[in-house]
């Protein structure tokens, strides 16, 4: 369990790191550079998903040798679908990234929730619902590497 004291804020006790595909790890539905040996990394501290409706149909082989689980969902309901996924994770366990509409109530669920503003740039719903925005994955993922990044951002 990753854990972090965020004064004024609250204490974290990470166990879970779940994604969204396309906008977040992927463009395109291509994996974007640097996410696989952060991925890596990560794996040592976190048990890393990747919940995702699909778009490009490229997810289960872009992540074939990544230390990770992948639950691929139906074009229906995916926002509630998502955060229905945290919830059985435990949501208090549970940082969630993304950038789509689709991703809003599990960013909102989380522990924590990250959202991202690459190339597709994000929904104003899931901007509104996460605790930390940046520009792109490999930042994203170098919070839990350099966690006084985190501190710097979230104490109050």
């Amino acid at each position: 369990m990753w854990t972090l004291q965020i004064p004024g804020w609250k204490n974290l006790q990470i166990e879970y790191l779940v994604f969204d595909y396309n906008g977040t790890l992927a463009v395109d539905g291509k994996k974007l550079p640097g996410v696989d040996s952060l991925l890596q990394e990560l794996a040592h501290f976190f048990e890393i998903h990747v919940v995702t409706a699909d778009t490009f149909g490229l997810a289960a082989k872009e992540l074939e040798n990544l230390p990770c689980t992948l639950k691929i969902l139906p074009k229906e309901n995916q926002a509630e679908a998502k955060q229905q996924y945290i919830q059985k994770l435990g949501a208090e366990k549970t940082v969630a990234i993304g950038n789509g509409r689709n991703d809003h109530l599990m960013l909102k669920e989380a522990a924590l929730g990250i959202v991202l503003l690459q190339e597709e740039g994000a929904a104003y719903d899931t901007l509104a619902a996460a605790d930390v925005v940046c520009r792109e994955i490999t930042d994203a993922l170098q919070l839990f590497l350099n966690p006084k990044r985190l501190i710097a951002t979230l104490r109050g």
